[in-house]
Order: structure tokens, then sequence, then C-alpha cells
């Protein structure tokens, strides 16, 4: 079986951590988030893959490589400009099957493809779209099926009086290859909004499920992907690394002081004594955090340095940053690559701090 993964995208709304690094290539957890989705196809038979890219496609290419240690073959088609999700679909055209599936690289989910093939089939469908439930679909468009999951009609962005199903496109399709001649070429096409409204009535179809889905489009919900991840909400492999303990110490990693599941620890950390990690914590390799500080609901990535007495809680601290004595990070806040926080300052509010900049000593204090 056949994938197209789209990831185009710049990933702007998970800025700062997307202005050095591709969000397909973000570490989330303890992988490339877009290693989830590749070990999601491959559990069901999926061993052909392209990569739909845009911008920064090489930095994608160079982490990614072949698609070996996948255990699938990953090929690159890489648009000279922008061309929405079905101009992305008709430029890799001569590259795809009669078969295959297309899927939005923004999403973490376990839905069951397979299931979802199987539909297809026995439907005959032209293309089948995987549907969820959301608690509050009114920042989506509402998909309207009938009793034998034809799909009737879309809904997009609806007012309260127009909500009377939470099922929503979990952006991942199976699609026959004819679906193509309604596409034309070299334009921004969007299948979305110009090709679905074509095939309703002939032969689109919709597979409802219940399964865990999630966009990790925005820091929230990068946080959130964390955590369902380390607590088990969604299959992922990280769960034989976790174990019944929920708390996986990497080999190298030296822990002086607490460490409170869930959480992951990885190689070349050292926590200090009276310092605490977790619960719902990842720190990425070569992390030191010093004598005091806490760590909690927060991802710490590669490299960066923690000073004395510090609080991070619920926040996302890219690699390689400096953070100094006594200073918070807090509700929501985001630091970019690099960045050096002197001591004694609060960043909280869902600040989010540029790779690089450099903050002095008790210069910021935000309201927490």
């Amino acid at each position: 079986m056949q994938a197209v993964i789209l990831v185009g995208g710049q990933g702007t709304r998970l800025r700062p951590l997307t202005s050095t690094v591709p969000k397909p290539v973000l570490p989330l957890v303890d992988r490339p988030f877009i290693a989830y989705m590749l070990q999601w196809l491959l559990r069901h038979g999926v061993d052909d893959v392209i990569m739909s890219c845009g911008f920064l496609a090489s930095s994608v290419r160079n982490v990614l490589g072949d698609g070996s240690r996948y255990g699938l073959r990953l090929r690159f088609a890489e648009e000279p400009d922008p061309r929405g999700t079905a101009g992305a679909l008709k430029f890799a055209e001569p590259m795809l099957d009669e078969r295959f599936l297309m899927l939005n690289g923004d999403v973490l989910t376990d839905i069951d493809l397979s299931a979802e093939v199987r539909q297809h089939e026995a439907s005959k469908a032209k293309a089948t779209l995987a549907l969820v439930p959301v608690p509050d679909p009114s920042a989506y468009g509402l998909v309207h099926l009938n009793s034998g999951n034809a799909v009737l009609d879309f809904v997009e962005k609806p007012s309260p009086d127009q909500i009377d199903t939470n099922l929503i496109s979990a952006g991942a399709y199976v699609l026959e290859r004819e679906v193509l001649k309604l596409v034309p070429p070299d334009r921004k096409v969007s299948i979305e909004r110009e090709v679905w409204p074509l095939l309703v009535g002939d032969g689109l179809y919709g597979y409802p499920s219940e399964s865990y889905w999630l966009d990790i489009g925005t820091p929230d919900r990068y946080l959130k992907a964390t955590f369902d991840i380390i607590e088990g909400n969604v299959a992922t492999g990280v769960m034989e690394r976790l174990g019944r303990d929920y708390l996986s110490i990497a080999q190298g990693a030296q822990v002086e002081g607490r460490a409170v599941p869930p959480a992951i620890i990885e190689g070349g950390v050292h926590v200090r004594r009276d310092a605490h990690v977790g619960s719902l914590a990842v720190l990425g390799k070569n992390v030191s955090i010093a004598e005091g500080a806490t760590v909690e609901r927060a991802v710490v990535l590669d490299g960066t340095e923690v000073g004395r007495g510090c609080v991070l809680r619920n926040c996302i601290v890219a690699a390689g940053c400096r953070i100094g004595d006594r200073s918070e990070i807090v509700g929501g806040a985001v630091l970019g690559e690099g960045v050096s926080i002197g001591s004694d300052n609060v960043i909280a509010g869902g600040a989010r701090i540029s790779a690089s900049v450099s903050i002095p000593d008790g210069a910021i204090t935000f309201e927490t």
C-alpha cells in the first residue's frame, strides 16, 4: 500500500519551535514527529511513502533519509511553489499507484487505516474520508453522512444552530487515482473546497472512527500530544520504552533528585540533588537541571541548562537554551532554540521568545 503525506506548510502556528526545525522533524517525546505517522502507516501495511514537501524540504530529507530505518520506502516530491492540498497531490501524480492513502502531516492519530481501506473497497468508493468526533466542532467543517456512510454535504465552520453532528474530517483519506482527473495541473487547488464537493453523490464516503486524533499545530496541542503519548492515551511505540512504570531513564543519565512518572529522561541528562522532574516531563539529551529546580508538565529539548531554583511548568524549551537561577518559565511559554534567559525572570502568559534571543537578569516579570 502507498501513502502520500502532505508536509509542505511552514508550521507558523508552532513558531518559534519551527523557526529553525521543520515541523515534520520537530522532536516529539523521543523521535521526530513524522516518525509516529510512518510507524502508524507501517502497522497498516504501507511500505511506500511519498512526502509532499515545500518548506525546508532538504532538512526533512536529511533527517528521515530513505525510510529504511522505519522499514519502508520513503520518497520526496518537492513542490516548486505552494499548490494547496490537491495541487500537491497532482504534482506527485507520476509517482502514485491506482489506490493510495493521502494524509495530513499535522496529525497524531491511531485510526484503523486497514478498516478504512476495507470499507472503501466494500463501498466501491472513489474517495473515503476518515472522520472523528470532536467536543467542539465549530472551528472545523462538519461532514454529514447517510445511513450507508456516503457523504451528503459539508458545513464549514458552523454556527451553533448548524451543529447537528460532531464528525469532522481527520485528514486521512483513501483515494482512487481517477480522482486526480478533477484536479487542474500547475496551480493551487484545495481538495477540501474544490474536489470533495464534485464527488458528493459520486463515490465520496466517510469512515467514522472513535480513535485518538489530535492536530498538533499549536504549542498547547504539542504539549497535549506529548502528555498523551507518555500517558498511553494514543497507541505509539513509546509505551514499549516506558513500560509499566511509565518512567524511562536512559543509560548515561544521572538523576540525583526526584523523577516522577510519567516522564522520559534521555542520555547525558543530569538532574541534581533537590531537583524535581515530573510528572509529565520530557528531558532531551544532555539537559542539565540544577539544584532545587522544578520541571513538570514541560518539554526541555537537547542541551538546555536550567539554573538553581528555577520553575518550568506548562512550557516548551527548545534545544540549547540557558535559563538563569530562580527564573520561571510557566503558563504556556515557549522558548526558541538557543534562547538565553538571565536570572530572576518570569516568562509566562503564553509568551514566545524567538530563537537566539538573550534576556538579561530580572528584565521580565509576567504576572503568573
